[in-house]
């Protein structure tokens, strides 16, 4: 079992930026790809960005190309999500995610909101 904690959420105006983090507990956090998740009103729930293990592989959704930088500390068992120049059209929800195999897990969401 893993436990993931989100945090770092807020309200921000157009062009800002916010840190998220998100501090997972349980089984070695290490072994585990994390990835963030983002669901806005009405819409899917998309995959934002995504991290390995290792940290050698990265994927960005298109339109936070460039804007945004997920990372991880293993150290400190910990995955983040900094978010720059952010636009009305990132408010969501953004919901932290690790997979291991056919073994996931979800944590509580975070509100992001960006006034125009």
């Amino acid at each position: 079992q893993v436990h993931l904690v989100a945090s770092g959420g807020g309200l921000v105006q157009a062009g800002g930026s916010l840190r998220l983090s998100c501090a997972a507990s349980g089984r070695t956090f290490s072994n585990y790809a994390m990835a963030w998740f983002r669901q806005a009103p009405g819409k899917d729930r998309e995959l934002a960005a995504a991290i390995s293990w290792s940290g050698a592989i990265i994927y960005y959704l298109d339109s936070v190309k460039g804007r945004f930088t997920i990372s991880r500390d293993n150290a400190k068992n910990t995955v983040y999500l900094q978010m720059n120049s952010l636009k009305p059209e990132d408010t969501a929800v953004y919901y932290c995610y690790a997979r291991r195999y056919s073994l996931d897990y979800w944590g509580q969401g975070t509100q992001v909101t960006v006034s125009s």
